[in-house]
Order: C-alpha cells, then sequence, then structure tokens
C-alpha cells in the first residue's frame, strides 16, 4: 500500500515536470513539433511558416 502511494506521487512528480517544461519551451517559441530546424522537417511546421511570413512582410516594407 505504501509503496503504491510512493509510486503514484513520483509519477505524478515526473508528469507535473515534463507539463511544465512543455509550457515553458511553448512560451519561448519552441514547439514539441518543431526543432527550428527547417532543413530537416516537411517544410509545414508553424516555425517555418511564421519565418516566410516574417521574410514576406519584411520584402512589403522595403
Amino acid at each position: 500500500m505504501v509503496g503504491t502511494v510512493i509510486v503514484t506521487i513520483v509519477l505524478i512528480v515526473v508528469v507535473g515536470l515534463i507539463v511544465a517544461s512543455l509550457i515553458r519551451d511553448k512560451r519561448k517559441g519552441k514547439s514539441v513539433l518543431c526543432g527550428g530546424e527547417c532543413s530537416h522537417c516537411g517544410h509545414t511546421c508553424p516555425h517555418r511558416m511564421a519565418a516566410q511570413q516574417k521574410a514576406g512582410q519584411m520584402r512589403d516594407q522595403v
């Protein structure tokens, strides 16, 4: 019984840390699906699209 409680608490803490890390990365602009290496992806990730839109906006302003 005590072992089950300890394992449950450890699992809750580990999952909480993983979720907190994902949230922190998302706030920094990182994505779970996109590591920012556009040369290794299918070029459909939000990071790539945002970079293309930003480049297009900068070109339009010049």
